[in-house]
């Protein structure tokens, strides 16, 4: 998730500076009903970096740590380091890098099996072992590191030596470490000491476990393939389903207890900075009201009448054709933990997001199904929240 969600934590703008405004839509005062909330940690707020990636995922397997360690006293929940995340990450891609002679995104975005990866290879952090914030700010900055990282990278990968020195890797690594700190070896937790290894294994969190689905079809359903995205930098393979049923795979998830990490597109009309996902159809909605008021207006002290809300319908054809258009891509990595209903009865997913508390609804998103099936690149979730006959058409044990 790159350089549009850059901009939107800056400043919640709904797309890059070369993109379009949205155009200005009239919500309902919605009031929300939750029908189902799995356990999240609190929200935090990733503001100017464009880690969301990093942000949500790290949510997504904290409530997993909950979820596998039955913990019920909020105070215990976990708090992991997004930034142990980000510095492996950030190495790792550099190595890549330069290996392909610089023929790779390099950038601050990536994807949710980024996490997965860090862990499966390296272990879990608590944040207070590694914060990531050794350059001076409270909340992360990193226009300069992303300049800096990348400026580097870009010298090595043109080798001026003609063969590369045995120094660039150690000094590449000492950059991240002088920005966002030393990962740490070993620190101690409820006065236990810990690798970040053993800390995962205590937590019961074992990456195998975990799958990411998508829905496209450019590949066959029921097969493997990495969606062909410039943050999918490690080329991570996502199972693919029909769009039913990655719906499917939501619903049964977050109904049995699980939470999924979400990696959609933001740049619709109807994705808010006040905390709501709607996929509006905005000629319909602009259109939509009788006959005589379009013409004469209102009765004179008429109560205003409630703005009527018109959503696309979202298709497996409309997603491909929007997918190989580009005008859906990885723009923003989030957390859905929930279900809620409207005043109305219409359905939303409770999306937990990372800019701060921030909105109406205090850094909570909700999400229409239609948004969700419309805008969805990819889920991330466990292997046992998947229904039993999808799990068994895709051959996962």
């Amino acid at each position: 998730m790159k350089k549009l969600l850059i901009t939107m934590a800056l400043g919640f703008v709904a797309a890059a500076a070369f993109a379009q405004p949205k155009p200005a839509i009239q919500f309902p005062d919605y009031q929300f009903t939750t029908v189902k909330e799995n356990p999240v940690t609190p929200v935090k707020n990733q503001y100017r970096s464009g880690t969301c990636w990093a942000f949500s995922a790290i949510s997504f397997f904290e409530s997993e740590a909950i979820r596998l360690g039955k913990i019920t006293d909020t105070l215990a929940y976990p708090d992991f380091s997004e930034f142990y995340v980000v510095s492996n990450s950030y190495y790792e891609r550099g190595l890549k890098y330069v290996r392909l002679d610089g023929h790779l995104t390099f950038g601050a975005g990536s994807e949710a099996d980024d996490v997965l990866d860090v862990i499966r290879d390296h272990g879990i952090v608590p944040n207070a072992a590694m914060t990531g914030m050794n350059y001076g700010t409270e909340l992360p900055v990193q226009g300069e590191l992303d300049a800096v990282l990348k400026s580097f990278v870009e010298s090595v990968a043109k080798n001026p030596n003609r063969t590369l020195s045995t120094a660039w890797q150690r000094a590449y690594k000492a950059v991240i470490d002088e920005y966002l700190g030393k990962c740490p070896e070993t620190f101690v937790v409820d006065g236990k000491e810990y690798t970040p290894a053993s800390y995962r294994d205590a937590l019961k969190i074992n990456p195998a476990d975990y799958v990411t689905i998508t829905s496209f079809t450019h590949h066959p359903f029921y097969s493997k393939f990495a969606i062909e995205i410039c943050d999918n930098w490690r080329w991570d393979e996502a199972y693919n389903v029909p769009i039913d049923e990655f719906m499917t795979i939501i619903d049964n998830a977050l109904n049995n207890g699980y939470t999924l990490a979400w990696g959609a597109d933001v740049s619709h009309p109807g994705f808010t900075r006040d905390g709501l996902a709607v996929l509006v159809d905005v000629k319909a909605t602009n259109s939509a009201g009788s006959d005589q008021e379009h013409w004469v207006g209102k009765a004179e002290g008429a109560p205003a009448p409630q703005k009527v809300i018109v959503e696309s319908v979202p298709t497996q054809e409309s997603r491909q054709q929007e997918f190989d258009n580009k005008t859906i891509t990885d723009d923003h990595g989030m957390h859905i933990y929930g279900i809620a209903k409207d005043q109305f009865g219409k359905k939303y997913y409770l999306v937990k997001n990372s800019w701060g508390e921030t909105g109406k609804y205090k850094g909570i998103w909700y999400a229409t199904e239609a948004f969700v099936k419309g805008q969805s690149m990819d889920v991330m979730l466990h292997k046992d929240a998947l229904p039993k006959d999808i799990k068994a058409k895709l051959g996962i044990k």
